[in-house]
């Protein structure tokens, strides 16, 4: 059994800040690989990574959905703004359904080779490239924008994956291609962040601001 660690009083499910927006990313491992759950609390134009986890092995889709669950219905996260991705890639499928059936309304997202985004008509699935999600993620944490919270078991572990992830130009084909993507040891803590960090960037952010252009009146 793996020990989870959160930067407050043991047996607290998240430490007490402030409520605010939160962005839970969740990457779901098949057989003997580890499932992992990020969460990123918005401040201003930074992200803080406030809690990284892996799940228990072997345990199950629905086990893991309650304890989502669990976590988004207590302190501070009870309260808040908050939305949930999920890796829609392979396994993630049944597992969105599990959190749909439970009200948890996640953003699906499935990883592509591609190099366009697309949604489905609800806007509630996305196809992204891999690119995308890489170069999200590296921006931020490059441009010091993504900050992991002291006291992580996993944020030191994340921290020097995130420095060794490369990406690699076909100078044939001007294509891009990326490290292991779970195929390393640590991509599941790597991915469960890429998609709550592309959700809050990609899916949040436009559709609140789509919200407050109509709720002050400014309707086409």
């Amino acid at each position: 059994m793996s020990e989870t660690r959160f930067f407050c009083k043991p047996k607290s499910s998240l430490p007490a800040i402030s409520t605010g927006d939160f962005f839970l990313g969740l990457d779901c491992g098949q057989a003997k690989d580890y499932s992992a759950l990020s969460i990123l609390r918005k401040d201003g134009k930074r992200y803080h990574i406030v809690h990284l986890e892996r799940l228990e092995l072997d345990m199950p889709y629905p086990q893991q959905i309650e304890k989502v669950f669990q976590i988004m219905n207590k302190k501070p996260l009870d309260k808040a703004n908050k939305t949930l991705a999920i890796d829609y890639t392979g396994v993630g499928r049944p597992v969105v359904d599990l959190a749909q059936d439970r009200g948890l309304n996640p953003i699906a997202i499935a990883i592509s080779g591609g190099n366009a985004v697309t949604w489905d008509d609800s806007r509630t699935k996305a196809s992204v490239p891999k690119r995308d999600l890489v170069g999200t993620m590296q921006i931020f944490a490059q441009s010091d924008r993504l900050k992991v919270a002291s006291g992580l078991r996993f944020g030191p572990v994340l921290a020097e994956e995130l420095a060794s992830f490369k990406v690699k130009i076909d100078s044939r084909t001007a294509h891009d291609s990326y490290g292991s993507w779970r195929e390393g040891e640590h991509d599941d803590l790597i991915l469960s962040l890429a998609v709550a960090l592309w959700a809050a960037e990609n899916y949040y952010a436009q559709t609140h601001a789509i919200f407050r252009y109509v709720s002050r009146g400014h309707r086409q």
